[in-house]
């Protein structure tokens, strides 16, 4: 990633030289209602990533809660597949009114995996490198493992929530809408075309709620389109069970049987029928993996 002297405007304006003692080095990307930057530490040289959200009105609290949200959780896991954050600092009022808040995260030298797979997409759009695929999704169900074993539901995963690093290592990002299992959210959070029928319908969120998330990205990675969730944004309509879809291996004759079952495993509309927790699921996805390795050795 290459670091940009000059920030350039984004939609909060153009940001200052420096943020909560950080000196800004570039600007790197920005979401709702907040912007993202490369940050260094002045004392120690260190270089940061930094998302910074101004609170304009009551709507953008719920975002400074995210970041809250986001540190508190990073703080319980600490796992080399998930992003660590380094420090949480606001800005308020004499009334001690929050008016803006900066989360200060490790700076990962990245790229989506959406944007990574559209590089590597054969002419249908699947995936033409399928060990590849394996390894990163691999490493992608273990740091969603190491959140739950911290008591934490993710809610959130999708391809632009894994970053694929140079030598393949991959983060997982955004812990913004994480929670404790059992939670039941106040609206509807997560993606369209990754979102679990529990999310939608407002009920508990558990790890299987992760693992329908994660199998709805391991299915658009394998087939290279979205499997049929309960969700959509155009109408926010009821579409039916994801499990109706063609499986991974109809729409890709390439793809292993096992691993097209256990994608469609992930994806039951009824909580209870998917695998218990991202550990099985990431045991799972290692073991097809070295059988894989296994068998291309073996035709070599």
């Amino acid at each position: 990633m290459q670091l940009i002297v000059d920030v350039p405007r984004n939609s909060l304006g153009h940001p200052p030289r420096t943020l909560f003692g950080y000196e800004v080095l570039s600007f790197l990307g920005e979401g709702a209602s907040s912007a993202v930057y490369a940050v260094t530490d002045p004392a120690t040289g260190q270089v940061y990533a930094l998302k910074h959200v101004l609170r304009k009105d009551d709507k953008h609290q719920r975002f400074i809660d995210q970041l809250v949200n986001e540190f508190e959780v990073s703080k319980k896991v600490n796992h080399p597949n998930v992003r660590k954050c380094v420090e949480f600092k606001t800005a308020k009022t004499m009334l001690l009114t929050v008016t803006e808040a900066v989360l200060v995260m490790e700076l990962v030298d990245a790229h989506p995996l959406d944007d990574e797979l559209l590089e590597k997409a054969g002419p249908n759009g699947a995936q033409s490198d399928l060990a590849w695929t394996l390894h990163v999704m691999t490493q992608a169900a273990r740091g969603m493992a190491a959140i739950q074993v911290a008591g934490f539901v993710h809610c959130d995963m999708k391809p632009g929530n894994i970053m694929i690093c140079p030598g393949e290592a991959c983060k997982v990002i955004d812990l913004g809408q994480a929670c404790v299992s059992g939670t039941v959210k106040k609206r509807i959070q997560g993606s369209p075309h990754f979102i679990s029928p529990e999310q939608f319908k407002l009920e508990p969120v558990t790890f299987r709620t992760d693992v329908f998330n994660f199998g709805a990205t391991l299915y658009w990675a394998l087939a290279g389109r979205h499997v049929s969730t309960h969700y959509t944004r155009a109408k926010g309509l009821t579409k039916g069970p994801a499990e109706d879809s063609p499986t991974p291996a109809d729409l890709r004759p390439g793809v292993p049987l096992d691993l097209s079952e256990l994608t469609m495993h992930c994806l039951r509309s009824k909580v209870l029928e998917r695998p218990e927790s991202m550990s099985e699921v990431a045991n799972c996805l290692e073991a097809i993996r070295l059988s894989s390795a296994q068998a291309n050795m073996a035709v070599a």
